[in-house]
């Protein structure tokens, strides 16, 4: 059985943590320096680090917060933001992140994923798929979920997985923020598509949606924001939690 995740995550904007519901209301949490310190002792497999305004306000990444976090922490780091072009992938790793996450640089020029994947390996893409149910289909937004862009989510993640994105993180933006337990329906129609790991975003509010996630086939890790911020729950209590239930986790 293969162990399964748990990867808070940091959205980060004009240098601070910060939280929103259904990707608006964005309010201040905290500074990510201390947070990625936190997290790193408090048992994350992984950390993400979004720049969530980057793609939006058409500048790169801050780098400077980015070094000062991969600074401190052991674990991977999968950092996204502002991510349009090989130099991009090159500058982020270069500051210490292990994965580079794209989304709407990617929709931009498609051919950044294979391109990426050829220059640093499958394992380092990870697809960033922002998606919202429109009109009964799913459809894939861009600008940190600010656009549609028209395009049916399902054969974009397949598309992408299919040209080099080595793992999938699905943010649901209809349950994100919400807290009533992740989008398993639209996380079970991209396992039913795709073999590369998948990372469920948008929902988590209590540790019975982890247990509930983790039932379903294809998923390999729960990522959440908000009720490990504001501490409703610790990441080894979850753990535990779901080592208890049948559900095998490195604690």
């Amino acid at each position: 059985m293969i162990t399964k995740r748990i990867i808070p995550c940091l959205d980060v904007r004009s240098g601070r943590v910060v939280k929103g519901t259904n990707f608006e209301g964005i309010k201040d949490v905290a500074d990510p320096v201390e947070m990625a310190r936190m997290y790193n002792a408090a048992g994350a497999d992984e950390l993400v680090f979004y720049d969530i305004t980057a793609s939006a306000e058409g500048r790169s990444l801050f780098t400077d917060i980015l070094t000062r976090v991969a600074s401190e922490i052991f674990i991977p780091l999968t950092v996204g933001g502002g991510v349009n072009t090989l130099d991009d992938f090159d500058r982020v790793l270069k500051c210490g992140a292990d994965k580079v996450s794209v989304n709407s640089g990617a929709l931009k020029d498609p051919a950044l994923i294979p391109a990426a994947a050829k220059r640093y390996g499958d394992q380092c893409v990870v697809l960033s798929a922002d998606v919202k149910r429109v009109g009964g289909q799913f459809r894939v937004f861009a600008k940190g979920g600010r656009e549609d862009t028209g395009r049916d989510a399902l054969e974009w993640i397949k598309w992408c997985v299919d040209n080099g994105a080595g793992e999938v993180c699905l943010n649901s933006i209809d349950t994100d923020g919400v807290r009533n337990g992740f989008d398993l329906e639209m996380l079970d129609a991209v396992a039913a598509r795709v073999n590369v790991p998948i990372i469920a975003s948008g929902g988590a509010g209590k540790k019975e949606d982890f247990l509930e996630l983790f039932r379903h086939k294809g998923i390999d890790a729960g990522l959440a924001a908000g009720i490990f911020h504001q501490k409703l729950l610790t990441i080894r209590a979850l753990k535990e939690y779901l080592n208890e239930n049948g559900v095998e986790m490195r604690l």
